[in-house]
């Protein structure tokens, strides 16, 4: 792993970056859009994910809602991560990324920009917010897998 990702002040770059200019960070209108509401009983996150699953593919993922800046950053990484990816390679990915917010082990590697949420499960009440938005991307895509889509 790029030795860059282990200075807290990139990781704070990273993350105050995405916050402050999120990516995908606007709601789309369509029949093709999934959507999941999530909200946080701790703190200010009130979010809408949307996503297009096709053909065992996320094309594209969309957010927009109330959040905090853990929250806004890791929902905005993981629109960019996720995005592109299959079913297959989206499953893997979410589950390292909670495997590292949960202190388990997971391969950096795969987690892109997203690493810079490595320290959050040191601030327990960080982690629902670090993980409301890959909670959403993931109840999305196991649907489409129910679906067959």
């Amino acid at each position: 792993m790029n030795s860059l990702f282990d200075d807290p002040l990139v990781l704070r770059d990273l993350i105050m970056d995405h916050y402050k200019f999120p990516r995908n960070h606007s709601l789309k209108n369509g029949d093709l859009y999934k959507q999941v509401h999530m909200a946080s009983e701790s703190c200010i996150d009130d979010i809408t994910v949307q996503s297009i699953i096709e053909d065992g593919v996320i094309k594209e993922i969309n957010f927009d809602g109330v959040a905090c800046t853990i929250s806004t950053a890791s929902t905005s990484m993981m629109s960019e991560i996720l995005t592109g990816k299959t079913i297959e390679e989206a499953k893997i990915i979410i589950d390292n990324y909670f495997n590292m917010v949960e202190e388990k082990p997971y391969d950096p590697e795969i987690l892109d920009e997203a690493i810079a949420m490595k320290n959050v499960y040191k601030q327990a009440n960080r982690i629902k917010c670090a993980t409301i938005g890959w909670k959403a991307i993931k109840q999305m895509v196991l649907e489409s897998e129910t679906n067959n889509e």
